[in-house]
């Protein structure tokens, strides 16, 4: 089996997300299992006794010939029997059961089902046949069908539980509503996030195995998730996404409704993007795209399952404000040097208390150690009742803090809840607490709307993470608004020049620079004697590439002279370089000599344009040399890419001071780069599906005030040989 095929199985499975009710899927009033068991070790009798036992108070319809009755139920022989029209029928079967009883449950009306089996496009070449199959007849039907191959949906609000995990029986869903819901491509994930985010009091709402994802994919889901009332918080592990541009839609959605989206993503390794590819027949996909699709969509990315249940139970906090700048108090003043060195490298600033501050606070606790920040209560908690309220207080009315992080170890805190409840009553302030053990305080401490962590580093972390996403919001829209805008004015954008089928680099200069990007003076010349015409008229030094669509990397065939300075050293170049390409690759198209002005700069900057398969074409800014080549210090958005956007690109780089006036340089034309960098996006997206890749390499900028200029530039149209590897962009 290859991926290829794999994709082609569900590439064309889903029909209009209108039509689709996946309200019988997640919100049913009435359950079918077919192929229900008595035996509640089995996947037929484990969602069966979920039902019962937790209490869900809608219809349950056992479906199995072998049986009259399972427990109190009814179990009828075939789906036909059952007295009425199920929400959702539970398909318990193997793989060659499931179209022929998905066929019986449309012609009795019934519009969603869930398909437990494996043996799909996961299982080679047959499974992959099976699995258009079920695609085709989901498209044909209507029906909202999850799976195959997945552990099936919960909710937990409605004990709707449809999933054969036997973890909600070791952690039973919480008293009344959740609000998190879980969206994962993997059972197991699902299985572990859901059991500790249990352990930490999450309240979970909905339960969402996608598996296979043949006739329903992840951004249908997440589309139904962001008008979901209920659904607070999205937890989601990601394998690979089949349809970037309504994920895109459904995230944004998420973030314009102020509710959390937090994303883990498997395949950022080799071994990882192969068993991603293996287990649900999904390509994982450009790494770095992906984390730079979630970063512009306000996504908070987690690193582990453990913080993405970390960031899911911080979330339930959001009513109280935060913000980066954090004072530490602490029982031990180890303990608090430590959480300050954790909550800096987690992004986060612990700056000095005002010295007005200090005084007051040694003022009223003279007994206590530093007060700088972090603040050193001491062990003299065990021995002052007050003492932390009187502290704690002092901090919550700073002007300047804006998160409270405090440690005790579980004794001393229980010896001090009353008084850190005290606190968290007279401030809006987050207050987060790292401990160690189990406090018996814990629940109290939550009412309180006080964040309770069993590890100070994990605390920081998530902590980090989540400050850092309370500032997406506007970009996101930003973003989501010049999207729409782009979309909306892309047919009148293009300028009066057409562009050729396979483009030299010229003509890809001539194209660019009609959106705005900077292009130097240059000349086309068909012979070594019009090239030293050219020269002249041009004025030296100057530079002499070979002109061919199908030489993209110009200076592996010979095919690059810089730096001639009379009319003799361009003809001797000119002439060598036709020879050496011809050499090289005589299968070349060559249409004669690019004669160009040198040029000097501050810096250089590599801008392209790539085409992901899932969220479209990207962008990426480097610094040009060992920057790019060696340290990978790149920069990835998806397009549009505006002005403002280039010079955030630009200051993400680690090299980025070198362009603002390093030791006595002179600063760089950033504003004239960042133009340059919004034009070629223009340009980009004014090409629409005919683009393949497009590369400014390099952009020289020049000291400020002076502009930049595109001295080379690649365009490769859809179908066209690129004339060599393009850079990746996987770094």
């Amino acid at each position: 089996m290859t991926m290829t095929l794999a994709a082609q199985a569900t590439s064309t499975a889903h029909a209009a997300p209108s039509s689709l009710p996946l309200s019988s899927l997640l919100e049913p009033a009435s359950i079918a299992i077919i192929g229900a068991s008595r035996d509640t070790s089995r996947i037929g009798g484990v969602a069966l006794d979920h039902l019962r036992r937790l209490g869900y108070r809608g219809a349950v319809y056992p479906v199995n010939p072998r049986y009259a009755e399972i427990g109190a139920l009814p179990c009828y022989p075939d789906i036909e029997s059952v007295p009425r029209t199920p929400d959702v029928a539970v398909l318990a079967l193997g793989a060659d059961e499931v179209l022929p009883q998905l066929r019986r449950c449309h012609a009795v009306g019934i519009r969603a089902a869930i398909l437990y089996a494996s043996g799909f496009a996961e299982a080679g070449e047959a499974g992959v046949a099976r699995q258009a199959e079920l695609s085709a007849f989901a498209r044909d039907s209507g029906m909202a069908i999850a799976g195959p191959n997945c552990m099936g949906l919960a909710n937990l609000t409605t004990r709707a539980v449809t999933a054969f995990a036997t973890t909600f029986r070791a952690f039973p869903p919480q008293d009344g509503p959740g609000h998190v819901s879980l969206l994962t491509q993997s059972g197991n994930v699902c299985a572990i996030v859901y059991a500790t985010g249990r352990q930490m009091d999450v309240g979970f709402h909905q339960f969402i195995n996608t598996g296979n994802e043949a006739c329903l994919d992840y951004a249908d889901y997440l589309d139904y998730l962001a008008g979901d009332a209920q659904t607070g918080t999205v937890v989601g592990y990601v394998e690979g996404l089949r349809n970037g541009p309504r994920f895109i839609d459904a995230a944004a959605r998420l973030r314009a409704a102020g509710k959390p989206l937090i994303l883990l993503k498997a395949g950022e390794s080799e071994a990882g993007s192969s068993a991603t590819q293996s287990h649900t027949a999904v390509l994982a996909g450009n790494q770095a795209i992906y984390r730079a699709a979630f970063a512009q969509l306000g996504a908070m990315q987690a690193r582990d399952p453990a913080h993405l249940t970390d960031l899911a139970y911080l979330a339930g906090f959001h009513q109280r404000g935060a913000g980066g700048r954090v004072v530490v108090a602490s029982v031990s003043g180890a303990m608090g040097a430590l959480s300050a060195d954790l909550l800096s490298a987690a992004g986060l600033a612990v700056p000095p208390l005002d010295p007005a501050l200090q005084q007051r606070l040694q003022a009223a606790v003279p007994e206590i150690g530093g007060v700088a920040n972090p603040v050193d209560m001491t062990g003299n908690l065990f021995n002052r009742e007050g003492l932390a309220y009187t502290v704690l207080d002092h901090l919550a009315a700073d002007p300047g803090t804006d998160v409270i992080f405090l440690y005790a170890t579980a004794y001393l805190l229980d010896r001090v809840a009353g008084e850190l409840i005290d606190v968290a009553g007279r401030t809006s302030r987050l207050i987060v607490v790292a401990t160690t053990g189990e406090p018996a305080s814990r629940a109290r401490l939550a009412a309180a709307g006080i964040a309770l962590f069993p590890d100070v580093a994990r605390a920081a972390q998530a902590l980090g993470t989540y400050v850092g996403w309370l500032g997406t919001a506007a970009p996101t829209a930003r973003w989501m608004a010049l999207r729409a805008q782009s979309a909306a004015g892309a047919a009148g954008d293009m300028p009066d020049a057409s562009l050729n089928a396979s483009p030299d680099e010229y003509q890809a200069k001539q194209w660019l620079a009609g959106f705005g990007v900077p292009i130097g003076v240059e000349a086309v010349a068909a012979t070594p004697d019009d090239a030293a015409v050219a020269a002249e008229r041009i004025g030296y030094p100057v530079a002499v590439k070979v002109l061919s669509p199908d030489i993209a990397h110009k200076t592996e065939v010979g095919g690059v002279r810089l730096g001639l300075a009379d009319a003799q050293q361009v003809r001797a170049a000119a002439a060598g370089i036709v020879a050496s390409a011809s050499r090289a690759m005589p299968q070349a198209r060559q249409r004669g000599l690019l004669v160009q002005q040198m040029t000097n700069g501050v810096c250089e900057l590599i801008v392209g344009v790539t085409r992901d398969p899932v969220f479209g074409p990207a962008m990426t800014v480097g610094l040009g040399g060992i920057f790019t080549e060696i340290f990978h210090d790149v920069a990835h958005r998806l397009l549009p890419v505006d002005r403002e956007m280039a010079r955030e690109m630009l200051s993400g780089l680690r090299g980025y001071r070198l362009m603002n006036g390093f030791r006595g340089k002179p600063a760089a034309d950033i504003d004239a780069a960042a133009a340059a960098i919004a034009a070629l996006s223009d340009a980009a997206l004014a090409l629409g599906d005919q683009l393949g890749e497009m590369e400014v390499n390099p952009l020289m900028v020049r000291a400020a005030g002076q502009g930049a200029v595109a001295l080379d530039a690649l365009i490769v149209m859809n179908g066209q040989a690129s004339g060599g590897e393009s850079h990746g962009w996987e770094h």
